[in-house]
């Protein structure tokens, strides 16, 4: 299907929230750097009526059409309409889920929205960001040992939204900033239980973000020490002497995104479990 101009259509169709279409569209989207998507989301889409709309959108503005849809009913008619105007579509779960069959030798339940089920895990996510949000940016450390990770750093490091995204993964993620010539908490010397991870950026980068940061306050962008280059370089030689005094997890996010970011520090945690792990 040809593109108009620099953009193409991309519609989601879920019976849930989505967010597993939008994650794997996205990441396939992101490899074409010279056309755009525009993104079509229909959550929540369960009955024929509702389905009514989005095919009515579909035609609108044909493009290619992904959905991740249990009841057969509701598939059949949307593969038919898309053929129909010679569209292309694709479930991003019905191969997996035939993978699935075949290996386990069992049919699914079929049940829509399973992975949000209010269970344990979901409690467990929840306990994390409340854990998380309260102990944001050095707040409460007395609590820091309940932690399962701690990430230290200097300002604009990604500290904080690397720490909500690991709370999202059931992670307990306390942040705590590092700031020269402000002494460090103590309980953050004495940690046994939870892993430490430093993040790191290169001074330009930290300039750069920095700067970006004040313009968007509407601040004053001078030479004070927030960007000053060589109060920045002395902050960022400060927070390495600090993580190889107390032998820290170090992790350089230069170049990272929070996802990748997040990514690397949730294998440092699992790979620190799996060696505590009894033998």
């Amino acid at each position: 299907m040809p593109t108009t101009g620099n953009y193409f259509h991309l519609h989601l169709v879920s019976d849930s929230t989505g967010e597993t279409l939008i994650t794997v569209a996205r990441a396939v989207a992101a490899q074409y750097a010279n056309v755009s998507a525009v993104e079509h989301v229909y959550p929540l889409v369960r009955s024929q009526k509702q389905l009514d709309r989005v095919l009515d959108e579909i035609e609108e503005a044909p493009g290619i059409v992904l959905f991740t849809l249990l009841e057969k009913d509701l598939v059949s008619r949307l593969e038919a309409k898309c053929r129909d105007i010679n569209i292309p579509s694709l479930s991003i779960i019905g191969p997996v889920m035939q993978l699935f069959e075949a290996y386990l030798g069992a049919a699914t339940t079929g049940r829509v929205g399973a992975q949000h089920v209010l269970n344990a895990e979901y409690f467990k996510r929840i306990d994390a960001l409340n854990y998380t949000m309260i102990h944001d940016d050095g707040q409460h450390v007395e609590g820091l040992e309940d932690a399962d990770v701690v990430l230290v750093g200097v300002s604009r490091t990604s500290k904080t939204p690397t720490s909500i995204y690991l709370a999202n993964r059931g992670i307990r993620t306390a942040n705590v900033p590092l700031v020269p010539g402000i002494p460090l908490p103590h309980q953050l010397e004495t940690l046994k239980k939870p892993l430490v991870v430093s993040l790191h950026a290169t001074p330009e980068r930290l300039i750069q973000v920095r700067q970006n940061r004040l313009l968007s306050m509407g601040a004053e962008t001078g030479n004070d020490d927030y960007i000053d280059r060589q109060s920045v370089t002395d902050e960022v030689a400060y927070a390495r002497k600090l993580s190889a005094r107390f032998s820290w997890a170090q992790l350089d996010v230069t170049r990272r995104s929070i996802e990748e970011t997040a990514a690397a520090v949730m294998k440092l945690f699992t790979d620190r479990q799996r060696q505590r792990l009894p033998e």
